[in-house]
């Protein structure tokens, strides 16, 4: 990417988490965040950003890396997660009081300023905060694509909510190994 031309894509990663909510161990959430761990890899490779959204818990005096510090310090999946997607000095970290990664956060600005009109989302849980995200992008006329196998949500509901996404034409769906060539215009 040449110097001062707009990125094609931006990932977006809502997955750290201290699971500890009803149903977060039936998400498969480390099998997304191994996905997520990859994809990181190859938008980095490509000089693309990363935003890390994420709830903050009602935790109002904490910051992103103490939340990361929480979830490390959880143990089991948590921990696993937390040091797989640790943000790197290159990402971008944004707190999220909902679902939404846009409701009352500087993420609208954030994406003016990197001139990005295309996302991909990751994470969990698909069927609230992915979903929130993907509606709320498409409603600012972004691009959006949802890296299928890189969510993590509940079972039951996995199905409708990726049908709701495709069918309402919120977002496209895509693998996790296809998003480049999504990114790219190509797919």
């Amino acid at each position: 990417m040449a110097a001062g031309q707009a990125p094609p894509a931006l990932l977006i990663v809502d997955m750290i988490s201290l699971l500890d909510f009803p149903g977060a161990a039936r998400m498969a959430p480390v099998d997304a965040a191994r996905r997520i761990h990859a994809l990181r890899r190859r938008c980095h490779a490509h000089g693309w950003p990363v935003v890390f959204a994420n709830d903050n818990f009602a935790r109002w005096h904490s910051d992103f890396h103490g939340l990361v510090a929480m979830a490390a310090a959880a143990g089991g999946a948590a921990a696993q997660i937390a040091q797989l997607l640790a943000p790197l000095p290159q990402d971008y970290l944004v707190l999220k009081p909902k679902h939404s990664a846009f409701l009352s956060t500087p993420l609208a600005v954030l994406l003016a300023k990197l001139g990005v009109r295309r996302l991909l989302l990751a994470g969990m849980a698909l069927e609230s905060c992915i979903l929130a995200t993907a509606m709320d992008a498409n409603a600012r006329e972004f691009e959006v694509a949802v890296a299928k196998d890189a969510v993590a949500g509940l079972p039951e509901l996995r199905a409708s909510a990726l049908k709701v996404l495709a069918g309402s034409k919120a977002a496209r769906l895509v693998t996790s190994r296809g998003a480049s060539a999504w990114a790219n215009g190509r797919g």
